[in-house]
């Protein structure tokens, strides 16, 4: 068992060295921007413990898959296997359960605790499948599989919206619509198989296009709902939802861009960090977004023309 830690700290740490990071600078951006998170949350809304519950539950579940566990009790003895769930399950909850009791949220903290240890014992052995539909069936790769991977935070982005119209609460509208884009940054973060976009038959400029034309078309489609809701219930606010809709536009965009500038390795450091200061300060965007459409022009000539 020590061993099997042992291996999966080392797998961690070249991760964080395959992305430009020395592992210890990698760790401190990674607490960093955890609680600088959680900071923010606990000061926009009311519900940020009910949030880092489900956050935390959905980390915690990826170590329920199937194979894996399969794999694991293969490995070790049934006692063994189930040492290793619960401590992986606690190493994964503890940052959340320091910060919700920091907050004093105790109930949150008494909740996500109970589901960690009972997440121990779920396995997922059942052979029944189901293929979430979606309306992105003509338009792979990127939002048929980020759908199928995340659709429990668009319901629950939803929910958050039917609380705001319920309390008022205009402020956790807007950030419902939020999580939406930042769910749908997510779906661009790998890149596909070399072989997905060379069957393209359009130059770079006319890739790109495409691509843009159907992150927004795709991420319209899942904001919708929550536009539509807030505009008819907060009518003196239709200037600020409409701001936040198009700069998720323009963000989502920037990610866009960003993904093909370093096609078909993943996004390197210097890219990361261009990306997050320009999302940071969208003033910055005016450069950023015509740097990452040149070397994306660029990387795509090599596999387009």
């Amino acid at each position: 068992m020590k061993y099997y830690f042992g291996l999966q700290f080392k797998i961690l740490n070249r991760s964080l060295r395959d992305f430009g990071l020395h592992p210890i600078v990698g760790y401190l951006i990674v607490a960093a921007a955890f609680v600088g998170l959680s900071l923010y949350l606990f000061a926009k809304t009311e519900f940020a413990g009910y949030l880092f519950i489900l956050l935390a539950i959905s980390i915690i579940l990826k170590q329920s898959e199937t194979r894996r566990n399969d794999f694991l009790k293969s490995c070790f003895s049934v006692k063994s296997y189930f040492r290793i769930r619960l401590i992986e399950n606690s190493i994964l909850a503890l940052p959340f359960l320091i910060v919700l009791i920091f907050r004093n949220c105790f109930l949150s903290a008494a909740i996500l605790l109970l589901v960690s240890i009972m997440l121990v014992f779920l396995n997922f052995e059942n052979k029944f499948q189901l293929t979430l539909p979606t309306p992105f069936y003509k338009r792979p790769f990127e939002f048929i599989t980020g759908f199928r991977n995340a659709f429990y935070l668009f319901f629950f982005a939803y929910f958050l919206t039917f609380m705001a119209v319920s309390v008022g609460n205009f402020n956790l509208g807007i950030f419902a619509l939020i999580l939406v884009f930042l769910v749908c940054f997510t779906f661009y973060t790998s890149p596909e198989n070399e072989f997905f976009v060379w069957i393209y038959a359009s130059g770079s400029k006319g890739f790109l296009f495409h691509k843009i034309k159907i992150a927004l078309l795709h991420s319209t489609i899942l904001s919708l709902p929550i536009v539509v809701c807030l505009a008819i219930i907060f009518t003196d606010n239709l200037d600020a939802i409409f701001a936040f809709q198009a700069l998720g536009y323009i963000y989502l965009t920037t990610v866009v861009l960003a993904k093909y500038s370093a096609f078909p390795d993943k996004m390197n450091l210097p890219q990361a960090f261009l990306l997050a200061f320009g999302l940071w300060l969208p003033p910055l965007l005016l450069g950023v977004i015509p740097y990452f459409y040149s070397q994306s022009v660029r990387r795509l000539n090599e596999i387009l023309e």
